[in-house]
């Protein structure tokens, strides 16, 4: 264990928790669910004033266009906030991207829009971990390294976009832009445990919408002279989740279609999510659902028209990831901060930036839980802490002690 020197401890003295909790309370006050772009456009406001302190340029992206597949089977578009980027150094020869999100899962309309003190330590609210407390550690850490004598020798990119809690389509290409050929990546999703375990491999993610069309007819008068789409629905659905195995989670979430009782329905929506545990995996995945549609477009006598993909790809823990582990593991234990990771079947950002080979530790945020529900929880003194942990992770990274 290399312990700290008396320059990375001159470099993280000037770290304090109290502006980042002042920047969770204020921020975590603006509703950021993903299809608020008022609240959205709000928020972007305010961390691009956040992050001006940085030596670089800041930017708001236009969101690229996403399609959407209503209950009717009609495509649609789907409107997203803009992507706040910042680019320091970009000539720099050695660069890093570090990504977060503004937007959360809760809707203007959602009762959870409070912050709560829950003892002296622990504040219940709205993305408080699940991540505004993870952009304040961020900014933080990006403040503190900009002192270290080294961090004139490389670059970085910053990323918070506005659409992760649903997939990140819209800021996809963005991310992959912005990702190519970067040395290290750093996200700042919360730590996958409250302890500050991070999360290692991740399995890859997938979203789809079959739309199939049959023929309606009178369920009573000839009802032969129909083909029912929500029965070639319903056969998908099993055949899809006749796929789930290790390795492969095939989840048949929704059925949308059908009219009156008295009718043979000509159109139905099947949704589903897959989750790959590696890439061999989804390649199977993509060629059994070829077959099943081809066989129940032939047995059901229907068209079926399939929207929609992996977003997010298996996330290996490759060599050049481990080492990026193994140094963020050394440089908590520096801090007296202990550090271990485990693998995970959820996903985020980093799935799209591993994709690119780039190696990224993607918890990098905040100590907390329950996120996603009513109950999400930051541990506040963990802000300082995350802070530090990445500013002398990027120092050492960039060839300090």
């Amino acid at each position: 264990m290399q312990q700290l020197s008396a320059t990375e401890q001159a470099l993280l003295a000037p770290i304090d928790g109290a502006p980042l909790l002042d920047q969770v309370l204020a921020w975590s006050a603006i509703n950021t669910g993903t299809r608020h772009l008022a609240g959205l456009a709000r928020q972007a406001a305010l961390l691009a004033d956040a992050f001006a302190a940085l030596p670089g340029t800041v930017e708001l992206v236009a969101p690229a266009p996403v399609e959407t597949v209503a209950a009717d089977g009609t495509v649609g578009q789907l409107d997203h906030g803009a992507h706040l980027l910042v680019r320091v150094r970009p000539d720099a020869p050695r660069r890093y991207l570090l990504t977060g999100h503004m937007d959360t899962v809760f809707p203007p309309g959602d009762p959870f829009q409070t912050t709560t003190w829950l003892d002296d330590t622990t504040l219940g609210g709205p993305g408080v971990a699940d991540m505004k407390g993870g952009i304040a550690v961020l900014l933080a850490a990006l403040t503190a390294f900009e002192r270290s004598a080294v961090a004139r020798q490389v670059g970085y990119d910053v990323l918070i976009n506005s659409d992760e809690e649903t997939g990140s389509l819209s800021s996809a290409p963005l991310i992959a832009q912005v990702a190519a050929g970067k040395a290290a990546a750093l996200t700042y999703e919360p730590s996958a445990l409250p302890d500050g375990t991070l999360a290692g491999a991740r399995a890859g993610s997938g979203n789809y919408a079959a739309v199939i069309t049959g023929r309606s007819a009178h369920a009573g008068r000839n009802p032969d002279d129909g083909r029912n789409a929500i029965v070639a629905a319903a056969d998908l659905a099993l055949r899809l989740k006749a796929l789930h195995r290790p390795g492969l989670s095939v989840n048949p979430a929704r059925i949308d279609g059908g009219s009156a009782n008295n009718v043979v329905p000509d159109k139905a929506v099947l949704r589903w999510n897959i989750r790959p545990a590696a890439e061999a995996d989804a390649q199977g995945f993509a060629v059994a659902l070829g077959e099943a549609v081809t066989e129940i477009e032939r047995a059901h006598d229907v068209t079926i028209h399939v929207h929609g993909g992996i977003s997010r790809p298996p996330k290996p823990l490759t060599e050049p990831a481990l080492a990026l582990f193994t140094l963020v593991r050394d440089c908590g234990a520096a801090l007296g901060q202990p550090i271990a990771w485990k693998d995970t079947g959820g996903v985020c950002d980093g799935n799209n930036i591993a994709a690119l080979g780039v190696p990224v530790v993607d918890t990098m945020g905040v100590r907390g839980g329950s996120i996603h529900s009513p109950h999400e929880f930051l541990i506040v003194p963990s802000l300082a802490e995350r802070a530090a942990l990445s500013a002398l992770v990027l120092h050492r990274l960039s060839g300090g002690e």
